[in-house]
């Protein structure tokens, strides 16, 4: 095992180094006996429905949500949202990423829904009853969200849907979506939160896709799609803050996945320098290896650093962590692809051959970069926060990729 002394660190409690042993035990027991099977296609969106009802079984998914809807806190406590992410990522890439949709799609209920929405709702996400979907990326409006063409006019006491969403996470598997929409002009351009279920009359799973790891994704189609206006989250015309505030606290948690996809890159790099002899020696011997381990080590504890120095902000200051959220997120999934590829480097063939633990994380690390904001937008996230205070500087696109 890699070094887990960062859990003695003054950003976590006792009651965090208990439910990072208790998952690494459960995870140990039921995600690494079957941990590099990647099923495809039907298979895999078996598997993630199965995952859903086992965190929810474990109660795992209990930290996703609040009190009094199934939560154990009245709010989310992000440290434990990246424990849990970066012990499942060691594990298994699709357990992960099971765990973070249901957390990121109940999301914005959880922070800004009324009442309604989250007795509704919410209790079904913590008991693994349903799975949730976060959809704002379209074709042509990834990183730039402002061009998204998706649009909710006004009916009555409805709302209609009439666009498509694109690169959706849990597309097809989902019982719900939190739906992004431009308002008509009518309602000053802005934008709109909506909860759509699966079931409603005009939504369509219109294509599935397949990417680099296994990740249930697809596109989502709405064609006059009619949505009551009590599925609103927070306030029309403020659907951008609603998914500005979410991601506030998730990009955290993409950090602590990476880190996660790190660890588990040095353990199996650890293994193999240490037992493969080359020129009459260790590999581990060999002064161009050891460099290697020490930048990936060292790339590790510091992810970590910026990682719990944003959860443990948002925890215990209960203030946006916009900059440091944006910081933990860029430099981590930075920081994990170039140790995956060191350890690729490393273990030389065996770091190649199809579903090697190597090559598997390879595959797993590389969309971290991209989806919640690329590594670019969060580097404009944080000059932007950085500068606001020197000058009226322009607003910059915030980077709502690919969930």
């Amino acid at each position: 095992m890699t070094d887990t002394s960062y859990m003695d660190w003054p950003f976590l409690e006792e009651r965090h180094r208990t439910l990072a042993a208790e998952v690494r035990v459960w995870a140990e027991r039921e995600i690494a006996p079957t941990e590099k099977d990647e099923p495809r296609g039907v298979e895999l969106d078996r598997t993630c429905t199965t995952f859903v009802r086992e965190l929810g079984s474990a109660g795992w998914l209990r930290r996703a949500v609040t009190a009094p809807y199934g939560g154990i806190s009245e709010t989310l406590d992000v440290r434990s949202l990246c424990i849990i992410r970066e012990t499942l990522a060691s594990y298994s890439g699709i357990a992960d990423f099971v765990f973070a949709l249901q957390g990121l799609g109940a999301g914005p209920i959880t922070l800004f829904g009324s009442d309604e929405l989250k007795r509704r709702y919410l209790p079904r996400i913590a008991a693994g009853e349903a799975i949730a979907a976060f959809a704002i990326s379209e074709a042509d409006a990834g990183s730039d969200v402002g061009s998204m063409r998706t649009r909710a006019t006004r009916d009555g006491d409805s709302y209609v849907i009439d666009g498509e969403k694109s690169w959706i996470s849990n597309a097809g598997i989902a019982d719900f979506y939190v739906v992004f929409c431009r308002l008509e002009a009518a309602e000053n351009g802005k934008h709109v939160a909506l909860v759509v279920d699966a079931s409603t009359p005009g939504l369509t799973v219109t294509a599935r896709g397949d990417i680099t790891a296994p990740h249930s994704i697809g596109t989502v189609s709405f064609t006059g799609c009619r949505v009551p206006a009590t599925r609103v989250v927070g306030v029309p015309g403020k659907g951008m803050s609603v998914a500005l505030g979410t991601l506030d606290v998730f990009r955290a948690t993409v950090g602590a996945a990476a880190l996660g996809f790190a660890r588990r890159a040095l353990d199996e790099t650890l293994s193999h320098v240490t037992d493969r002899k080359v020129f009459g020696a260790r590999l581990a011997d060999m002064q161009l290896t050891q460099a290697r381990i020490a930048t990936m080590a060292t790339d590790i504890d510091a992810s970590a650093l910026l990682i719990y120095r944003a959860a443990w902000a948002h925890d215990c200051r209960t203030q946006r962590v916009t900059r440091e959220a944006a910081m933990a997120k860029w430099f981590a999934t930075e920081a994990a692809q170039r140790t995956v590829d060191s350890a690729v480097q490393l273990l030389g063939g065996r770091g190649v051959v199809a579903g090697a633990t190597a090559e598997r994380l390879y595959r797993e690390v590389r969309a971290l970069r991209i989806y919640e904001g690329t590594s670019e937008i969060q580097q404009l996230v944080i000059a932007n926060q950085i500068l606001a205070p020197y000058s009226a500087a322009p607003t910059v696109p915030t980077g709502e990729e690919k969930k």
